[in-house]
C-alpha cells in the first residue's frame, strides 16, 4: 500500500501537448483615399493622398476663413461676387460715406436713416 502511494506521488502528471502555432494574417493595407466631412482636410495635411473624387493636395487650398476648399471652387466664388455683389456693395458704401453714416444702419429698415441708405444705394447702383 504504501509502496503505491510513494510511486504515485513520484510519477508526475503529463503536460498536454502543445498546439500548432498560427501563421499571422497579413494587415490590412492603410487606404490612401480620404473619406468624410474632413477627406479635404486630412489630404491638404498630407494624412492622405487623395480625396474619394480624386483631388490632390494641389488641388486645395485655404481660405480667408481657415477652410479647406478646392481651388477651383475659390476662383469662381470670387468671379461670382465681381459680376454680382460688388457692385452693390460699392453702391452702399458711397451712398453710407455721403450720408455720413458710421455704425450699423440697416438698409432699408424702419427708420428714416436706413430707407435713405437704400434710396441711395439702390441710385448709385444704378448708374454703376
Amino acid at each position: 500500500n504504501t509502496a503505491m502511494k510513494k510511486a504515485m506521488k513520484a510519477s508526475p502528471m503529463k503536460a498536454k501537448a502543445m498546439k500548432a502555432m498560427k501563421v499571422m494574417k497579413k494587415q490590412k493595407a492603410v487606404s490612401k483615399i480620404a473619406r468624410g466631412k474632413l477627406a479635404k482636410n486630412a489630404v491638404f495635411k498630407g494624412k492622405k493622398e487623395k480625396t474619394s473624387t480624386g483631388l490632390k493636395k494641389s488641388d486645395l487650398m485655404k481660405s480667408k476663413t481657415g477652410r479647406v476648399v478646392t481651388k477651383k471652387q475659390h476662383a469662381k466664388g470670387k468671379a461670382l461676387f465681381q459680376k454680382y455683389a460688388q457692385r452693390w456693395l460699392d453702391a452702399v458704401m458711397k451712398a453710407r460715406k455721403e450720408l455720413g453714416i458710421k455704425g450699423f444702419c440697416a438698409i432699408g429698415g424702419k427708420n428714416a436713416q436706413g430707407k435713405a441708405l437704400y434710396a441711395k444705394a439702390k441710385a448709385f447702383y444704378a448708374e454703376a
